[in-house]
């Protein structure tokens, strides 16, 4: 019996350094990976993100742009300070970024400010004042802290500098509505924002675009501020084509046949209104079949609120620029109608008088509607609302190889009226028939993609369809974009009612907001001729997941105790189990002592 009972307790002990000795094997190996690992790590970088959104996840665009920069660039971010809680989320979200950035290139640099640091009221306003010479512009937050109200001043940007030029990017994106939407859109352009600042500063050779003159497009003042924003991204001219091949493309000298090539990326057709002949459409058309792209901003219905301004009425006519039949051939056709919506820009109307001065109050003008993007397209994802004036709906028709993308329509409570059309502000006095505003929303921005089959096929005679200095192209050589909008005033700026001086693009002084116009023109000129991709980053969604605030104050002291008793009750529980096991495993009666018994 005693001998049986040894044999069980040498056993035991024999089975107790089994278990030591393994344990001590798999806390070796388990090193022994974890030092490869890093080894290995250390050669080969890759970083894993587990987010459905893929938050964390760079565009390849953006790493190709981050690998390749040679010189440091620095971020002076200023987020900083006693924020509030959305403008913390933007700080945190933007040091995360950043650290992104950092990750894919050693040249990146970073440092968060608090502009209102300084304990000098005047030296504080003279640091506010040197920001917006910079280029930021400053936030006025209203706070309201245990029954006492205050103001804070916000400069929610940043100053990017890079070989000894610096531009200032804007990181909270301007929406009407709520703040919380405008903060998750900021959030959502954060990686663009950045990335496209680098862009700004690193890129040698800007593209070059051009406008076109001569048909009475919008003149040099009107589209002041346009060309001031796209000069950041372009070289930005103006070209009257006037039949002469040299306007839109130049001849490689020295190639076999002296190869016509474009002169520029990308052109803009602005409000013309005067008819383009036959001989200057040609010169457009075999622009586009080389791979130039175009930005078409056409008014099918001429209406001006100048003659309303005078005489409280005026017509809507046909405006007969003669590119209709060439558009139609590329896959649009642009409706001679004026397109109402409920939704719409307000004006104000002199109502009467009160001693002697004129009184106003602002009524929605149907025929301005404010058009409110939809679609998570780069162009148009995240966009502030877009106001217009008299703008015309578009309908695509069949074209082979051409995708087509509605970017921008009206509301649901729209309608259409077709030209000619009387215009009348008495309108505003009347209360509007719902019942017709019931024709859904009307597309008015359409985006054009793909192999486009030239406007003359099959209209030339064969001696110039055979020219070799016309060198005549019936498809495009690649593959090629345009975009067509149903409003030229789209880009079209204000002017200061007193002075004349003309306004920041998407500004209306009469309501004192500011709406999405620049971007998007911008937005539409990167998409047609960015090459990188990285215009691409703005279709990312992020999903803003919001707390509520009514259950947050109502269920306040549930929460705290829960968050507090919770872990600990947790940590009894398992604590609890883990002691039982123990008792249960060391507790067992051996072989010996049972059979001594």
């Amino acid at each position: 019996m005693k001998k049986l009972g040894f044999t069980s307790e040498t056993r035991m002990t024999d089975k107790k350094k089994n278990i030591k000795r393994s344990n001590i094997i798999q806390l070796f190996l388990g090193i022994v990976i974890l030092l490869l690992v890093n080894i290995i790590a250390g050669f080969v970088f890759t970083r894993i993100d587990l987010t459905a959104e893929k938050r964390y996840s760079l565009a390849p665009a953006t790493k190709k742009m981050l690998k390749g920069l040679k010189d440091e660039i620095l971020f002076k971010v200023y987020l900083e300070g006693d924020l509030p809680p959305g403008f913390r989320r933007l700080a945190n979200e933007t040091k995360e970024m950043l650290d992104e950035f950092r990750a894919y290139s050693k040249h990146i640099q970073y440092e968060f400010v608090d502009p209102s640091s300084n304990p000098n009221p005047t030296e504080r306003n003279d640091g506010y004042k040197l920001l917006v010479e910079r280029g930021l512009q400053p936030t006025e937050i209203h706070l309201n802290k245990k029954g006492q109200a205050s103001q804070l001043i916000i400069f929610p940007g940043a100053i990017v500098s890079y070989g000894g030029r610096d531009v200032p990017v804007q990181l909270v994106m301007s929406q009407l509505g709520e703040a919380d939407k405008a903060l998750n859109n900021s959030v959502q352009s954060l990686e663009y924002n950045l990335a496209s600042s680098i862009q700004k500063l690193t890129e040698r050779n800007k593209p070059q675009i051009a406008f076109i003159q001569g048909q009475g497009e919008l003149s040099q003042l009107e589209t002041l501020d346009a060309k001031n924003a796209l000069s950041e991204f372009y070289n930005v001219e103006g070209v009257t084509i006037n039949h002469k091949i040299s306007s839109l493309a130049i001849r490689l000298q020295g190639t076999s046949s002296d190869m016509l090539v474009n002169k520029y990326k990308a052109i803009i057709v602005a409000k013309p209104t005067k008819p383009f002949d036959e001989k200057d459409k040609f010169l457009i058309d075999q622009f586009i079949m080389r791979g130039g792209k175009v930005l078409w901003l056409i008014d099918p219905v001429f209406a001006s609120m100048d003659s309303l301004q005078k005489y409280n009425s005026t017509m809507g006519l046909v405006n007969n620029i003669n590119l209709e039949d060439m558009l139609f051939n590329y896959g649009i056709r642009l409706n001679t109608n004026l397109v109402m919506d409920k939704i719409a820009l307000p004006i104000p109307v002199a109502t009467g008088q009160i001693g002697g001065q004129p009184q106003f109050e602002f009524f929605p003008w149907y025929y301005f509607p404010v058009l409110t993007p939809t679609i998570a397209h780069p162009i148009v994802n995240g966009l502030n609302a877009i106001k217009t004036e008299f703008i015309s709906s578009i309908d695509t028709v069949e074209a082979q190889g051409v995708k087509k993308t509605i970017l921008l329509t009206t509301s649901p409570y729209s309608r259409t009226v077709n030209a000619p059309v009387y215009i009348d502000l008495e309108i505003l006095k009347k209360p509007s028939d719902e019942n017709q505003y019931n024709q859904g929303p009307q597309s008015v921005a359409v985006l054009l993609e793909g192999t486009f089959t030239s406007s003359f096929l099959f209209r030339l005679p064969p001696e110039l369809a055979d020219n070799k200095d016309l060198q005549f192209l019936s498809k495009s050589r690649k593959p090629s974009k345009m975009i067509v909008v149903g409003d030229g005033d789209i880009i079209k700026n204000q002017f200061q009612l007193t002075q004349g001086y003309p306004l920041p693009l998407g500004y209306d002084q009469y309501t004192r907001q500011t709406f999405g116009n620049k971007d998007f023109l911008l937005n539409a000129m990167n998409y047609l001729c960015d090459d990188s991709g990285l215009i691409t980053v703005r279709s990312r969604e992020l999903t803003l997941r919001m707390l509520d605030t009514t259950k947050i104050e109502s269920q306040r002291f549930f929460w705290q105790i829960l968050n507090v008793l919770l872990p600990l009750i947790l940590i009894l529980i398992f604590s609890f189990i883990k002691l039982r096991i123990r008792a249960r495993r060391y507790s067992r009666p051996t072989v010996s002592s049972t059979i001594n018994h």
